[in-house]
Formats: structure tokens, sequence, C-alpha cells
């Protein structure tokens, strides 16, 4: 980082997650009295973790690559007004522009024709005043010291003295580096950040009062309508966002995979197709109570609340093939006949295995659950509310609606190979 910037380390009480973020608006209150500064205000870990993703420390990362350095700045700066005026936006920051103090050494090639001077003897003789040459080396007995030519410190300090650096040519004329070239003190950078070997700026900020995902998906509408990249530059996006959205998608792209098997399987355990989509009816039932419970949470899908709905999916689905599976063994090994009595005596005896599931699942969950607002509790909070939530109403419905509708579009066949 240049002298620009700073960290300041601040050490929180243990509290609860939703407390944080209020001492963290706190802060924030407090830093945007100071003019001119800008800032973000973020958990250690997570600003780890940002830089592994993005190398950036921000939620959302906008990389702006290009050749043209004044181009990009230009544009890292149009981007970061349109991303401060979007709701939710908040520790907006664009990496530092130049302005680094430096010396810059131009050569003056038809004054280097003129006198006799080869442009890499100057050069070279530059280098070797101030940052020193390796000209030898010195042995005591294992050890190896290295003998530097270097101009000595009193005159490297003065940025003034750099034009007075005395260079002599092939011929022996001696003349100061001020003759052969221009001497101006600039700004400049401290560094010119690649990715790829690309040049890159970049521009960060972390969301607050919205999903990620809404809030990315309005930048990126509003940046493809507003900002005109010139030729040479491109923008690119990246952060906990991108990498939650590609998380996303192969969590989505897994589970269909999966699904596809379990049907697979699913079809050779049952002998035909109704009783099949009887257990596949009991996904709805969880997915309601899912829903729900994400939405009484706080309204947002997170990678978290994907994994408990594919956890909610298997256990709800076990419940309903105890259920088919044990009418189906009413029905061929015990001979009963289908019908409403078989119905009910089949929900009764799945009664206690199906409650004894959910309950050993709730009474695991619960304190995740309640306890979800915590530090720390970031994937297993919304994991364990969608997973209850989708078992309430996959349980009530899967021992009251699924025998209802396994008595109406259920087929079942004995042993001897007649419906019943």
């Amino acid at each position: 980082m240049g002298s620009e910037f700073s960290e300041f380390h601040i050490d929180l009480k243990p509290m609860r997650g939703r407390d944080m973020e209020e001492v963290k608006g706190e802060i924030r209150v407090t830093l945007e009295k100071f003019p001119g500064v800008t800032f973000a205000v973020t958990p250690f870990l997570e600003e780890r973790i940002q830089e592994v993703l993005s190398g950036g420390g921000g939620e959302v990362v906008v990389n702006v690559f290009g050749n043209d350095l004044q181009a990009m700045d230009r544009k890292a700066q149009e981007i970061r007004e349109i991303v401060g005026a979007i709701p939710g936006a908040k520790d907006v920051l664009a990496e530092a522009q130049s302005g680094t103090p430096e010396v810059t050494v131009s050569l003056r090639k038809d004054r280097l024709r003129q006198f006799g001077f080869e442009a890499t003897d100057v050069l070279e003789a530059i280098q070797t005043a101030y940052q020193g040459i390796v000209a030898a080396q010195a042995y005591d007995n294992d050890r190896v010291f290295e003998v530097t030519v270097i101009l000595e410190p009193g005159r490297r300090k003065t940025p003034e003295t750099i034009g007075r650096l005395l260079l002599r040519n092939a011929a022996g004329l001696c003349l100061p580096l001020s003759e052969l070239a221009e001497v101006d003190l600039t700004s400049g950078r401290y560094v010119v950040i690649h990715e790829n070997t690309r040049r890159r700026q970049q521009v960060t900020c972390n969301v607050e009062g919205r999903d990620l995902a809404s809030f990315v998906s309005a930048l990126k509408r509003t940046i493809k309508s507003k900002v005109s990249s010139p030729p040479g530059v491109s923008v690119s996006y990246g952060g906990a966002a991108e990498a939650s959205g590609k998380a996303r998608n192969e969590l989505l792209f897994h589970s269909v995979v999966a699904a596809a098997m379990i049907i697979l399987l699913l079809s050779l355990v049952f002998e035909n197709s109704r009783n099949m989509l009887l257990v596949l009816v009991n996904l709805p039932f969880a997915l309601a109570g899912g829903v729900l419970a994400a939405f009484l949470a706080g309204g947002s899908l997170s990678i978290g609340s994907l994994v408990g709905f594919v956890s909610l999916f298997g256990i709800s689905m076990r419940n309903s093939i105890l259920m088919i599976s044990h009418y189906e063994d009413l029905a061929t090994e015990e001979g009963m006949t289908w019908g409403l009595e078989t119905a009910i005596r089949g929900a009764t005896e799945r009664l206690l295995p199906i409650l004894m599931t959910a309950l050993v699942v709730v009474l695991a969950l619960l304190p995740l659950a309640l306890g979800s607002g915590e530090a720390g509790r970031e994937i297993e909070g919304p994991m364990a509310i969608v997973i209850l939530g989708g078992l309430v109403t996959s349980t009530v419905l899967n021992l009251f609606v699924l025998p209802t509708l396994a008595l109406r579009y259920g087929k079942f066949v004995a042993k001897e190979g007649t419906d019943l």
C-alpha cells in the first residue's frame, strides 16, 4: 500500500451479528465527519477472504483493465460515482491515483548525438550513482561481501543535485547530466497493479440493507447503460458477490445431477410411476415451508439457504419414501386391500418414525437457527432456518395430505399380481 493508506484495528466485545452491524454503522458516521477521507469498515477475517477472492477488500469488486493508466483512472472514478449512487452501497473505494513524488530524467537525443554520448552509458551511470552497482567481492574465510560503487549519501539525498551529476563519454568529455537530459520533479505511481499480465484499476464496495445478488445486478445494468469504455479498456466484476454466484451455480448444477440420479434409483425401486411421483410430491411441501422461513428470516437466499434446501429435500423425501414403501408392504406382503383403512393404518404406523426423524433434526438445528445472527454462523444459521421451516410443513403435509393423495392416485399390486 502507498503512504496514503492506513489501517486501524478496533477490538470489539463479543456481540451478535446485528449489534456488530450497528457498531459498524456508528463507526462510519464518525469517520464521515473527516473531509477528503475514504474508508471501509471490515472485519479482519472477512477482509482477508475478500482479498483472496478478488485481490480487493470489498464484497463487490469492479475491475478496470487497460494499457492507458490515465484513461483507466478516469473510468475508475466514473464507476466509483455510479457505485456510490446505487442504494445499499457502503465503503466505496477506488485504488489510489497517481501522486507519489518522483524525479523524472528524460534523455535528449539531440544533445546525446551532439556531444557523443550513448544513451545506455548515461543510464548506467545514473543507475550506478543512485542505485549502486556491484564492482567486486571480498572474502573473509567462508563469508562473501559484495563491494558496491555508489554516490556518497550526502549527494544522493537532494533531488536538485541530480542534474549536476558529471558524466564522461568515450572521448573523455565531461558534462553534467542537466546538459544531456531534462530533470523534473513530477508525480507518479508507487506501483502499477497487474492481474493476468494486464494493468488493473479497481473499485470496491460493501453492501448493506439488501442482498448481494440484486445489488450486483443493478450495478451491472447501470454500468452497461452509462459507462462507455474507450478502446483498450474493459470492465469485469469480482469479489464475494461473483464468488457467491459461481458457488450457487455449481451447487444448483450438482443438485440437478444428484436429483436425476435419485429419480433414476426411485424408478428402479418402485414398480410404477404413480408411486414414484407420490414420493416426489413431498418436495413442494418442503419447499413451501423453506421459502416461508427464509422470507421471515430476512427474505434473502444465501449459499447457506441453498444448502439448507438441498438437505431439506433429502430429509422430506426420506419421510415420503417411508410412507409409500410401507403402503406397498401392506398391500403386497400382508395382502391388505388398498383403501381408506389401509391408508389410515399405514399413516398411523409411520407416524412415530417420521416424527422421530423430524424431532431429532429439530433438536440438532434449533440452536443454530436461534443463534443465526451471531458472528461465524453466516452459513449454518440460514441453512438451519430453511431446514426447520421446510421440515414443519413437509412433516404435517406428509402425514395428512400424502395419504389422501396416495388413496386417490396410488397403485399397489399384491403378490398374486392383482390390482387391489
